[in-house]
């Protein structure tokens, strides 16, 4: 493939192709054709180029059509796409716009604005795609994390499920969505500092441990400052163990201060915690885990987010692990003098029978 670029030129007209190939393979450039929608739809998702070139007019599939299947889709929403026309009416435009077109080109072409257009949105492309390739590298990592531990294994798929379903219900956009989306997989990236000797103890961490453990919420926010893309998911990131009351961390906000999105995960989180089985704890039942959540709505949670999730549960019936409550042996050790305190898990001010 040509460093300049691979460019789908997309026409029913053979002239009109043979005409900007001719400009764009004279600039450097790598051209795949198309004479139809259907065509250029399946070129697209076989050979991803770095931008495709639209004529509007098309029989049976048009332009138009084609922009919006591939702006519609997660896979080929980010690829550029200009539209080619001899229309100049704001109406063409403005449907153009609202198919999810990039930029527009009018016939007949002038080759020195067609060669400004597509470098500059292959370029705008390739900064594009260097972002999501270190946010994929994040989610790899929160899966990586979630590895570690045998306990935690689709902690993160659990998560999103039902961070997604709380914020559709209550009527979050599709960012939103998104962005609650990659934060139930990476709330967690900052315990990539926090050795397995800690994440993997069966008893109760020591106040140094602790307050070892509460360091990942800094450390995972540190980490997602340097991608520009999550930068919607940094408060879920920093903020997840904050309390309504004030006594959370890593910044002891309160009430409305702790931003929506960590709310939202705070009793996502709680709710997955308590249902399945742990190193240092078993699974609670269901019921038990709503119990426990409406106790604590107002003082840990936010009360709308957990009523929300008592309605998702009885609507979707997620169930926990079947595993037996775990019952610490007698001579477990306990240190009385530094205190000791259950894991960095939502559910420590709940779970009593495992707290000093």
């Amino acid at each position: 493939m040509s460093n300049a670029g691979r460019v789908l030129i997309v026409d029913d007209y053979e002239a009109n192709i043979s005409a900007l190939r001719q400009l764009l393979e004279g600039e450097g450039y790598d051209v795949l054709t198309a004479t139809n929608g259907r065509d250029a739809l399946d070129l697209v998702h076989r050979e991803h180029p770095d931008l495709v070139l639209l004529d509007v007019m098309m029989p049976e599939v048009s332009g138009l059509d084609v922009c919006a299947s591939l702006k519609n889709v997660a896979e080929t929403c980010l690829t550029p796409v200009v539209l080619v026309s001899a229309l100049q009416e704001r109406e063409s435009r403005l449907e153009g716009l609202e198919a999810g077109a990039d930029d527009f080109i009018s016939k007949p072409v002038d080759p020195q604005e067609l060669y400004a257009r597509v470098r500059s949105l292959i370029r705008l492309k390739r900064l594009t795609a260097d972002l999501e390739s270190a946010e994929s590298l994040f989610l790899t990592l929160g899966r990586f994390i979630e590895a570690r531990d045998p306990y935690t294994e689709d902690h993160c798929d659990r998560l999103a499920q039902y961070a997604m379903t709380l914020g559709t219900s209550m009527g979050l956009g599709r960012d939103e969505l998104d962005a609650l989306y990659r934060g139930a997989f990476i709330h967690d990236i900052g315990k990539i500092a926090i050795p397995d000797r800690l994440l993997l103890k069966k008893g109760k961490l020591t106040r140094a441990e602790h307050a070892l453990m509460k360091q990942h919420t800094i450390i995972g926010d540190n980490l997602c400052r340097t991608v520009r893309s999550l930068e919607a998911v940094r408060p879920i990131v920093r903020h997840h163990h904050e309390r309504l009351d004030g006594r959370g961390y890593p910044m002891g906000l309160a009430g409305d201060d702790i931003p929506e999105f960590a709310r939202v995960i705070a009793v996502a989180d709680a709710f997955d915690s308590m249902t399945t089985t742990r190193s240092y704890r078993g699974a609670r039942t269901v019921p038990e885990a709503m119990t426990e959540l409406r106790r604590c709505a107002g003082d840990q949670f936010d009360p709308r987010m957990v009523e929300a999730l008592v309605t998702a549960v009885d609507e979707h019936g997620w169930s926990p692990d079947e595993t037996p409550v775990y019952a610490p042996p007698a001579d477990e050790p306990y240190d009385q003098e530094a205190g000791a305190f259950d894991h960095d898990d939502p559910t420590s001010a709940l779970l009593r029978d495992r707290t000093s």
